[in-house]
């Protein structure tokens, strides 16, 4: 793909008009990690506001149905399926966020920031506890249509 579809040919932005396109099954997998010291890896389900493993989990499903409202020029999907895996490492967080969709553009940006808001989620409940940790490697790990 040599041109930007979120731009018309005077360089404007615009949504992408997807009204012809089929409608077909999507799926896409995103990840983010978040580099914690390995005390906070081993306090994460016992810190003060909470267990953050599971607001993680809620938040990055949220994040996922909101996306249209965050990205401006994202469409508004359905969204049957959004799933959070947390996995605590000795010195890391990693996240992978898997939507799917039955439509007419794909769910790589609901996978995107469903990651990154579980990560942030993480973050935030326990920045009161260690002020080193950073949100690296927000990245797509898969996208499949059929």
């Amino acid at each position: 793909m040599n041109e930007l579809s979120h731009l018309d040919e005077s360089g404007a932005v615009r949504m992408v008009d997807v009204g012809d396109k089929p409608l077909s099954r999507r799926r896409a997998v995103a990840g983010a990690s978040l580099s914690v010291a390995p005390e906070t890896a081993a306090r994460l389900s016992e810190l003060p506001k909470g267990d953050a493993i599971a607001a993680a989990r809620l938040a990055g499903i949220m994040a996922a149905k909101r996306t249209s409202e965050l990205i401006p020029l994202c469409h508004p999907l359905p969204l049957p399926h959004v799933e959070i895996e947390v996995e605590v490492g000795e010195d890391a967080v990693r996240i992978t966020a898997a939507a799917e969709t039955t439509a007419q553009t794909g769910v790589e940006m609901e996978a995107l920031v469903a990651a990154s808001i579980a990560a942030l989620t993480i973050y935030d409940m326990a920045k009161a506890i260690d002020s080193s940790m950073a949100v690296t490697e927000v990245r797509l790990l898969e996208k499949t249509k059929r």
